[in-house]
């Protein structure tokens, strides 16, 4: 079973999103969006005006090449009115009178569920801005995995965001396949497992993978639309985009590296590591 193509993320060309998507962060700088760009990718996200390098990025290359970008940001805001103001932010910084993927960031079991579902919550926002013609996806950014089978079961969603790696493949058991029934692509994030899968483990005496062995194994999965890729300097996304012309990307993986993310799981990181583990 694989995603159908009417369910894929295109740009308003209609070309499909790539297997990467630039993700940006505070060292994101403008150069760094156009080499991604000339590079193959054409799926562009940040979640923060913060990030100024990424914005100004984003902006220089919708002016001559808006329709074959794909440019999708989220908020955790969820009021209607905040939602709307973080669109006419977006549209002023970057000079886009449309986004194209606009998610609902961070929903988490603690919230009360009806500031996401409600008639005023964050998706009927959403899908009222795109009714409007202001963002073509609904969006919806999620760790917990029960707390994801629900809102897919809405049917609700056009596209989900969700933690999976080689670590973290609890997802592989209901929420992947869930989104897959309902056709709903899903964007892999953390897909290096914030750099710790590319370091080893003491007791791992395989070859240790690298971020295109990561980016890889992820986009293998049927339900995953994209990978998103967040490097911090020239030098890494150059590689990562090596990584995404290598014509194995998609393919499937060794299942030692599922034994290996395993090593690498069980050795935690933090709080927020164990929250959604």
């Amino acid at each position: 079973m694989t995603l159908p193509e009417n369910s894929l993320i295109r740009n308003r060309d209609g070309q499909r999103a790539s297997l990467l998507g630039l993700g940006g962060n505070d060292q994101t700088t403008p150069q760094m969006v156009d080499r991604a760009i000339r590079g193959g990718i054409n799926y562009l996200f940040f979640y923060s005006m913060r990030f100024e390098g990424m914005i100004e990025g984003v902006r220089y290359a919708c002016r001559d090449r808006r329709d074959s970008l794909i440019v999708a940001t989220g908020t955790e805001d969820r009021s209607p009115d905040a939602i709307t103001r973080y669109v006419d932010e977006v549209s002023a910084q970057t000079g886009i009178d449309e986004v194209d993927v606009l998610f609902a960031e961070y929903v988490s079991p603690g919230e009360d569920l009806e500031t996401i579902l409600g008639d005023h919550g964050a998706l009927a926002a959403i899908e009222g801005l795109k009714g409007e013609g202001r963002a073509r996806y609904v969006g919806l950014s999620v760790h917990d995995r029960a707390l994801g089978e629900r809102i897919v079961a809405t049917g609700r969603v056009d596209v989900l965001m969700h933690r999976y790696n080689m670590a973290h493949r609890k997802s592989e058991a209901s929420l992947l396949p869930a989104a897959l029934e309902r056709d709903i692509p899903v964007i892999a994030f953390t897909c290096t497992r914030w750099g710790s899968l590319l370091r080893g483990h003491p007791t791992w005496e395989g070859p240790v993978p690298s971020a295109g062995d990561c980016y890889r194994f992820t986009v293998a999965h049927p339900a995953v639309h994209l990978a998103m890729t967040a490097p911090t300097n020239i030098a890494d996304l150059d590689a990562n985009l090596l990584a995404m012309m290598d014509n194995r990307l998609g393919e499937n993986h060794p299942s030692d590296w599922r034994e290996y993310g395993d090593l690498i799981y069980g050795e935690g990181l933090d709080a927020f590591e164990t929250r959604w583990p």
